[in-house]
C-alpha cells in the first residue's frame, strides 16, 4: 500500500527568486517507517528531507526528521527553518508567544517567528557550540587545505554545535569569493576529524551583508552548499567567543551561494550565549507524494 501525504518544495535563506537552498518537507509523516524516509529521501536527492511527526515531549510544536540521500541527522539549519515555515503554512502547529518548539534529534530547539513587511522570517536557536582545537598548527590536512590562502584576524577552528565543522576566517571578501579549494583536501580533513568539513569567511561591507560566507561539506559527499544555518551559527559562536565586544557582537547579516549561482541571504543574531540562526522561505511546490511501503 501506498503511503499519500502533503508534500511541499521550498526555497530556504533566498536573496532571490530560487537563490536559497532547496528542501523537501512531508507533512504528516507519522505512518512513515525509517526505511520509508530514507528511500524518499534518496530519490529526491535533495541535500536534505524533512518528516514532520506529532510531538512526543511536553512542550513540542512538532517532530522532525532529517534525512539526507545518505542517512538521518540529528540537526541542520536549512532543514529547520524551513521546516517550521512549512508547519506553520500548512496550519500543523502555531506560535505561541511568537515562537515554535522543534523537537528533534538534537533535543527541544526554540524557533522565534518574525513577522515584518517584507515577510515572514524564522530564526532557530542553535544548539549550544564547543570549541574542539584552535589554530592549524598541528593539523596538516587543514594546512593542505589552506595552503597560501590570507587569513583574517581570527584563527581557523574546530567547532561543534549540532554538527562538527572547521571555520576559517579569510582576509577579506575577495578572498573568500575567488578560492578555489582542494575539495580532495577538504574530504581527507572531513573524513580524518569526523566533520562536515570547512566552512570559511570574511567580514565586509557591501550590498547589504557583513560576512561572506562559503561551506564545503565534503564529510557528507556536498561539494558546496549554497545556504549553511548550522555552519553560520558555529562561526557566529566562534566570532561571539573571540570577540565579546566587537562590532559583530550582537548579530549581522550573511551573504552565501554565489560563486555556485545562487544568492542566500541568512540573518545572525546573538544574545548573550544564544545564537539564533535564521531568515526567510518561499514554498515552490505544493502537492503530495504517494510512496510504497
Amino acid at each position: 500500500m501506498p503511503t499519500i501525504s502533503r508534500y511541499l518544495q521550498l526555497d530556504v535563506f533566498p536573496a532571490t527568486p530560487g537563490g536559497g537552498n532547496p528542501l523537501g518537507v512531508v507533512l504528516d509523516a507519522d505512518g512513515w517507517s525509517d526505511a520509508q524516509m530514507q528511500r524518499f529521501a534518496a530519490w529526491t536527492n535533495l541535500v536534505e528531507t524533512t518528516f514532520v511527526l506529532p510531538p512526543t515531549q511536553a512542550g513540542a510544536s512538532y517532530r522532525l526528521r532529517i534525512f539526507t540521500p545518505d542517512k538521518e541527522i540529528p540537526f541542520a539549519g536549512h532543514p529547520t527553518v524551513g521546516s517550521a515555515h512549512a508547519v506553520l503554512e500548512s496550519g500543523i502547529a502555531r506560535a505561541t508567544g511568537g515562537r515554535l518548539v522543534q523537537e528533534c534529534g538534537a533535543g527541544l530547539l526554540p524557533i522565534r517567528v518574525e513577522d515584518e513587511d517584507a515577510g515572514r522570517r524564522l530564526l532557530v536557536r542553535a544548539p549550544a557550540a564547543h570549541v574542539l582545537r584552535v589554530g592549524a598548527e598541528g593539523e596538516p590536512l587543514l594546512r593542505d587545505v589552506l595552503g597560501r590562502v590570507r587569513l583574517g584576524a581570527l584563527p581557523p577552528a574546530f567547532v561543534e554545535g549540532g554538527r562538527r565543522w572547521w571555520v576559517a576566517e579569510f582576509l577579506d571578501e575577495d578572498e573568500v569569493r575567488a578560492w578555489r579549494p582542494d575539495h580532495a583536501a577538504i574530504a581527507r580533513l572531513a573524513r580524518a576529524s569526523d566533520s562536515l568539513g570547512l566552512c570559511v569567511f570574511a567580514r565586509c561591507n557591501g550590498d547589504g551583508h557583513e560576512l561572506v560566507v562559503r561551506a564545503f561539506p565534503a564529510g557528507v559527499g556536498i561539494v558546496e552548499d549554497p545556504a549553511s544555518g548550522a555552519a553560520n551559527g558555529l562561526i557566529a559562536a566562534w566570532i561571539a567567543q573571540r570577540e565579546p565586544a566587537g562590532p559583530l557582537a550582537r548579530g549581522y547579516r550573511v551573504s552565501q551561494g554565489r560563486e555556485i549561482g545562487r544568492d542566500a541571504s541568512l540573518r545572525v543574531r546573538i544574545e548573550g550565549a544564544d545564537v539564533w540562526v535564521g531568515g526567510a522561505t518561499t514554498t515552490v511546490v505544493r502537492g503530495e507524494v504517494d510512496w510504497p511501503h
